[in-house]
């Protein structure tokens, strides 16, 4: 059975094969999938993404690897080793959604910058050297490789996403992501009973442009549509959905979606979240669209609205992630 029969059966979110978004093939065609899936779901399945099989298999058993280790050495990497770049691990219950606790531990990556590097020379947070651990090496080469491939799979698909606007190809990268702030997370959703009610992570809807997630086979992320519907794990494929600051760019014609995860799978569950958001420092403004403006503020699930938000991107991510660690606060605001 093909992926997406799978999915047919077993959600509701559109899969589309974006092999001709690198050369081969029509776009527009593809473009048109995709515009369709912003506008419905603001999530949906990629195939035909060109990302290496056996770097995703190797990414993933470096990350059991890590996971399974006593939380003693895991915090040799801890994030508040990570200062003002962010980075580094996080306990179980380290991180919040809406205040809460998640049901999770997690790394956090990013970009690889030198010390000489401007953003980083100007002391700009979350950016700066990732913490890797030393006893595997072979996991920071890796998460390495595979952000730069995802980092190409993202300007791909946001040309994809310029032309599902009517726009030039090179809209968003002329704009807003030619030096994209580059996030990735890595997160272990520990084993829970099935008559646990906990989330794994609470609803949420995503920060930046566009999030690409690679989910191992457990299950457990689930979609605000109409209700909640299932984003069951798919082979060889990714999960996308947009986050704000395309809703603002949009003005809501293509929604950041809420969604939430809870592992009743009985094992550890595994989520690989790489989030190509704007450059940092750039004014995220609304697209000139012949589509009418729509606030969805008071169905949010934190109430606020995307769209009478001033400032930079880098201003409206700080806001965000500072509720989401506030022990961290201090060293990064």
């Amino acid at each position: 059975m093909k992926s997406s029969q799978v999915v047919d059966r077993l959600s509701h979110l559109p899969v589309v094969d974006i092999s001709a978004l690198f050369g081969s093939g029509d776009r527009h065609a593809v473009a048109a999938q995709i515009g369709q899936a912003c506008r419905e779901y603001g999530f949906f399945y990629i195939v035909g993404h060109k990302v290496d099989n056996e770097l995703q298999q190797r990414l993933e058993q470096l990350s059991r690897q890590f996971f399974a280790q006593d939380l003693e050495t895991k915090l040799k990497i801890r994030m508040a080793i990570g200062g003002r770049a962010w980075r580094g691990y996080f306990p179980v219950g380290g991180e919040l959604t809406s205040g809460k606790p998640d049901l999770k531990e997690g790394i956090y990556f990013g970009a690889e910058l030198e010390e000489d590097h401007p953003l980083v020379k100007a002391d700009t947070p979350m950016h700066g050297r990732n913490l890797f651990p030393n006893n595997i090496p072979q996991l920071g080469e890796t998460v390495l490789e595979y952000m730069a491939a995802m980092t190409q799979l993202g300007h791909t698909l946001m040309r994809g996403i310029a032309l599902s606007l009517g726009l030039e190809e090179s809209y968003f990268a002329d704009r807003y992501t030619a030096d994209p702030l580059i996030l990735f997370r890595i997160f272990n959703y520990p084993a829970a009973a099935a008559k646990d009610v906990k989330w794994g992570v609470g609803e949420h809807t995503d920060y930046g442009v566009l999030t690409i997630l690679k989910q191992d086979d457990a299950g457990g992320l689930q979609i605000k549509s109409n209700g909640w519907i299932d984003a069951p794990p798919v082979a060889d494929s990714f999960v996308c959905n947009i986050g704000d600051m395309l809703d603002r760019m949009t003005r809501g014609l293509y929604r950041s979606t809420p969604h939430r995860v809870r592992n009743l799978s009985g094992r550890d569950r595994l989520s690989f979240p790489f989030f190509f958001d704007p450059n940092f420092n750039v004014e995220v403004k609304p697209i000139e669209l012949d589509a009418i403006a729509v606030d969805d503020k008071h169905e949010r699930w934190d109430r606020a609205s995307v769209h009478d938000f001033r400032g930079t991107y880098g201003d409206y991510v700080l806001s965000k992630v500072a509720k989401v660690f506030p022990q961290l606060r201090r060293s990064v605001l």
